[in-house]
């Protein structure tokens, strides 16, 4: 009698000790989809945050461009006006040496 109220006692506890284990096996895995959203936000950020400086390096590039452009074209403009007063002054040369032959 004394073996089988031990046993008896010994299942009792093995219930308990099983069910109360279940009990928090679900909570950890509660606590796992909570866990997801915040990756998510996470990787939301992120992502704001690596378009937002894409979008910064490709504001940048453009103003350099736009600047070389502009710095190109005022070069060109101005071997363009050196070009003309060369052109100008060999002009006045060349009348002079035909009036001297």
């Amino acid at each position: 009698m004394n073996k089988l109220l031990a046993a008896l006692i010994a299942g009792l506890f093995v219930a308990a000790a099983s069910a109360q284990t279940a009990t928090p096996a679900k909570a950890a895995a509660s606590a796992a989809p909570a866990a997801a959203p915040a990756k998510k936000e996470e990787a939301k950020v992120d992502a704001k945050a690596e378009a937002k400086k894409a979008k910064e390096e490709k504001a940048a590039a453009a103003k350099k461009a736009k600047e070389e452009k502009a710095a190109a074209a005022k070069k060109a403009k101005e071997e363009k006006e050196a070009a003309k007063k060369a052109k100008a002054e060999a002009k006045p040369a060349a009348k002079k040496e035909e009036v001297k032959k």
